[in-house]
């Protein structure tokens, strides 16, 4: 039986190159492709994958995030984040998001192949790089993690911030989430007072930094 897989990345070229390579391996059957994290959720919900092959930075709604929610959803669902992001927030956020494994895009396409596989055997997966952030993220006894968005918002304000860093406004925001304009500015008051930030410019700055947006 084919490992059905959904590819996640906004830029046309990395998911046409992608989506080459997987179909020349037998066991492999590629489903569709998404350009953003809201469309690869609506995919997922109605294709099913096995593994979804996730960009961590991409507009609308980021890897991370879709990643958490999807796999809220679709317990299931084993995702393979695939990021030209070596960042140990980027990198500790996704796999705590729910990723089963952690690549980078200058890895060799047998070790997507391997981490496909290894995925759906219920383990693992991660580039020697992304190994060595993890261990030395293990061994630190600094508590970094305290000051993360990923504690100290909630999801919707997470997906509020990342909008709003890149640029939407409210009227945006709202129609996107499908909530009024008046939540949208209760959730960036919010965001504003758990953040102890006081402009939209260090709102964005903050988001770029946490790996929410790369705006």
């Amino acid at each position: 039986m084919s490992i059905k897989v959904l590819i996640a990345d906004d830029h046309q070229i990395m998911r046409e190159g992608l989506r080459a390579l997987l179909e020349k391996e037998i066991d492999i059957q590629v489903l569709g492709e998404a350009e953003d994290g809201r469309m690869i959720q609506r995919m997922a919900r109605e294709l099913l994958p096995d593994v979804i092959i996730m960009d961590v930075a991409m507009p609308d709604l980021n890897g991370i995030e879709a990643t958490r929610q999807i796999v809220a959803a679709l317990p299931g669902v084993k995702i393979i984040a695939l990021s030209m992001h070596d960042d140990r927030r980027f990198v500790l956020n996704m796999l705590k998001a729910g990723a089963a494994g952690y690549l980078l895009k200058d890895c060799a396409f047998k070790d997507l192949a391997k981490a496909i596989r290894v995925v759906m055997s219920h383990k693992t997966f991660l580039s020697p790089e992304v190994a060595d952030i993890v261990v030395k993220d293990y061994l630190s006894t600094t508590q970094h993690t305290e000051s993360s968005a990923f504690n100290l918002l909630s999801p919707r304000e997470r997906e509020v911030l990342q909008l709003l860093a890149e640029g939407k406004t409210s009227a945006l925001i709202g129609e996107s989430l499908h909530i009024s304009i008046k939540t949208v500015e209760t959730h960036r008051q919010q965001i504003m007072v758990k953040l102890k930030i006081r402009s939209v410019a260090e709102l964005t700055k903050y988001a770029i930094r946490e790996g929410l947006t790369s705006a």
